[in-house]
């Protein structure tokens, strides 16, 4: 280990520098203006991997390409596999930009740019990692697989084809991501678990165009007073969502559990202030961590209909909708519980309107175990870099590529952030701390090196 910690304080400025040309190119996914920087940033993943050392190609697929990079020469050695993504979110609103989002700029020891944290940053430390294996031991006491989308930021529909596809060429004892983030400054931590998720969108009509609410007001159903009154059939008084069945087969959370979300350093009038709210809400008898991470919830995520522009405009809209997701934990089945809330809606539709019901996407929440030997050697190379154990927590959020990892490969997930949940994922003024890439390529380092024994 010691050639390679030599090898990253000789090359550490050198890394930083690659990274800044990687945020300079505008790789986002979702605008199809920006097709020729998303293919650009495949192919600087790929030279990267290259450079590295290892064997590395562009695979196209209907939409961006993906990076396939491999090194496999680790005999009687397990295979990890990295998982990340080289396209980014649209940058706006621009104007709230202290400086350009593709002109990387270091502020106050953090690199600021789009992409710094999601997932570019922290992607590329894994990168330089097994650069520095290969170019100062010449070798790694694991074997590797990078597999690199450009589609993550609008969810992934070629990722699952080519893993259906390709389960030999992918195939890994453990796969590695780091799209997650520390619990804290100087408080590393390693994510257990991810709750799932179900999305939907529920549309009322009306009058077959918008009326003048004087002349029809009170005469006919408003399909917007309806999708009031319908969206508050979701939860009771004290928050538990009213979906029949939604908490069948919910496993409640252990003791040991609790005392260790209860254990994590958290300061609920200081997350209060942040969030610009005066207090928590949420179903009674769990803390706040405990529902940001280990309940299901059930939200609207925009309502709309009629009129919304400056001013008055005195009508009857003819439609309102709705768009609802819920967020789930294991055990609950999102297209039964998708069609479960369809039911519920349908039921609960006051008279005079029609309803339309449309299902998005679902996800399998995960847990994993805590104390298994991925998990243990993860635990040490983090330690080893930061100098502080990780803790352990749960994520709100999903990562649906793990839960396909899981039910194709069969394989756990190492979900290992080092970047903050305040560097503005999504948000204009992304940042990522120069202290932190560098402290991840060393734990990613130290990880072969502990996966390796």
């Amino acid at each position: 280990m010691q050639q390679v910690e030599h090898f990253l304080d000789a090359n550490a400025d050198r890394f930083v520098d690659e990274l800044t040309e990687f945020l300079r190119i505008p790789s986002v996914s979702a605008d199809p203006a920006y097709a020729g920087d998303v293919r650009k940033a495949a192919e600087f993943t790929r030279d990267r991997l290259v450079d590295a050392g290892l064997t590395a190609e562009l695979i196209e697929t209907d939409g961006h390409p993906i990076v396939y990079g491999e090194w496999l020469q680790a005999a009687d050695a397990p295979t990890a596999m990295v998982y990340g993504h080289y396209d980014v979110q649209p940058a706006d609103p621009i104007d709230q930009w202290i400086s350009p989002p593709f002109e990387p700029t270091v502020r106050d020891g953090r690199i600021y740019a789009r992409g710094a944290t999601d997932d570019k940053g922290q992607m590329f430390t894994h990168v330089k990692s097994v650069e520095a294996w290969l170019k100062s031991v010449g070798k790694l006491p694991v074997n590797v697989k990078f597999v690199i989308e450009g589609e993550e930021e609008v969810g992934s529909g070629n990722l699952d084809v080519f893993l259906a596809n390709n389960k030999e060429k992918v195939a890994c004892d453990i796969a590695v991501v780091s799209d997650t983030s520390q619990y804290a400054p100087s408080m590393p931590a390693i994510t257990y678990g991810l709750r799932g998720i179900l999305a939907c969108e529920v549309t009322l009509n009306g009058p077959s165009q918008d009326l003048h609410s004087g002349m029809f007001g009170g005469s006919v159903a408003n399909p917007a007073n309806a999708l009031a009154r319908l969206m508050a059939t979701l939860h009771d008084e004290q928050g538990r969502v009213q979906i029949p069945g939604f908490y069948d087969g919910v496993v409640p959370l252990s003791e040991e559990e609790r005392k260790r979300l209860a254990n994590l350093p958290f300061d609920e009038a200081s997350y209060l202030k942040g969030l610009g709210v005066s207090a928590t809400f949420g179903e009674e008898g769990y803390t706040t961590l405990e529902r940001r991470w280990a309940r299901p919830t059930c939200d609207i995520n925009g309502i709309f209909g009629g009129y919304t522009g400056a001013g008055p405009k005195t009508i009857v809209p003819a439609s309102a909708t709705a768009k609802i997701s819920c967020r789930l934990v294991p055990n609950q089945d999102p297209h039964a519980l998708t069609e479960a809330l369809r039911k519920h809606l349908e039921s609960n539709c006051p008279t005079g309107v029609t309803m339309e019901f449309s299902a998005y996407h679902g996800g399998d929440a995960l847990v994993f175990a805590t104390d298994s030997p991925w998990m243990n050697a993860a635990a040490v190379a983090i330690e080893r870099s930061f100098g502080t154990a990780p803790v352990l927590i749960r994520e709100g959020g999903s990562i649906p590529v793990v839960t396909t990892f899981r039910d194709l490969l069969g394989v756990d997930t190492l979900l290992l952030g080092w970047g903050q949940d305040t560097d503005n994922l999504h948000s204009p003024n992304e940042r990522f701390s120069l202290d932190d890439f560098a402290k991840g390529i060393r734990a990613s380092a130290y990880l072969w090196d502990e996966l390796g024994r």
